[in-house]
């Protein structure tokens, strides 16, 4: 099945970079799990108020310059669903994106991998690499599955 990007999808890809707006383009035509874009381009204060919340780690976010989005599986036109297995399929379907636009993108949900585009393997595989690194260092991982962002 082909899925394509909404009206609110594109509105919310505004202002990102036109890199990362190439990728997410490309993996929601090759992806196996529908996805829509949630967020895009930040303001300080939203990125503050996330922040503030504990949605968010940092002041120093790439969503405050374009460079980062951040995605929600929708299963069978249902409302936004969270379970990570949905997530894997459109972080395989965002690495082909990177690679076909020749373009790094790191994942909210693997984030020991530099660029999913050169990750050998499934990006379940990737997540499970950065989850394994975090616990031998004796740190707790930080998964922010929808999460992805341009190497710059």
């Amino acid at each position: 099945m082909s899925y394509k990007l909404g009206k609110r999808s594109l509105e919310r890809l505004e202002g990102v970079d036109e890199r990362m707006q190439s990728v997410v383009r490309y993996a929601i035509s090759v992806t196996k799990q529908d996805f829509s874009v949630i967020c895009g381009l930040r303001t300080i204060e939203e990125q503050r108020a996330l922040v503030a919340k504990g949605a968010s780690q940092t002041m120093k976010s790439k969503h405050l310059d374009g460079l980062a989005v951040d995605l929600m599986a929708y299963v069978d036109g249902q409302g936004g669903r969270w379970e990570l297995n949905l997530y894997d399929e459109i972080a395989d379907a965002m690495a082909e994106g990177a690679r076909a636009v020749d373009v790094g993108v790191v994942w909210g949900a693997a984030w020991t991998v530099p660029n999913i585009a050169y990750w050998q393997g499934s990006m379940e595989g990737a997540m499970n690499d950065y989850i394994d690194t975090r616990r031998g260092q004796g740190r707790r991982p930080f998964i922010d599955a929808p999460h992805f962002e341009l190497v710059v």
